[in-house]
């Protein structure tokens, strides 16, 4: 009886120290994705008029999670990502560059979880 009481403690230590890896790669993958996806907003696809814009993109940590941010100019990030109505009359033109570069952060975490799950 006592092998069988040894193996399922063996087992138990396992599993934890499995679970414990995986909870280290997916807080790395967390901080690597977040890091990514600024750096993807301060280049390409953000608007660039005076600069102010792109260079505001921050990953800020709230608890286990990753905010990004514009930390500069955040009234226009749904303006500009949606369009919006113009004074005179008619509508400006929305610029896509956040939701295409979450997309790609989405898949990119994905992926380095299930790398993290299978070991």
């Amino acid at each position: 009886m006592a092998n069988v009481d040894n193996l399922s403690n063996e087992i138990m230590r396992q599993l934890r120290m499995y679970e414990q890896d995986v909870r280290e790669k997916v807080e790395i993958s967390k901080e690597e994705v977040s890091k990514e996806l600024v750096s993807q907003l301060k280049q390409h696809p953000s608007p660039k008029l005076t600069g102010d814009y792109r260079k505001g993109w921050k990953a800020k940590r709230v608890g286990n999670k990753f905010i990004i941010h514009n930390a500069t100019e955040y009234r226009l990030t749904h303006l500009l990502e949606n369009g919006h109505a113009k004074v005179g009359g008619g509508r400006v033109e929305a610029i896509p560059h956040i939701r295409p570069a979450e997309q790609e952060a989405i898949e990119e975490f994905l992926q380095q979880i299930e790398r993290a799950i299978e070991g």
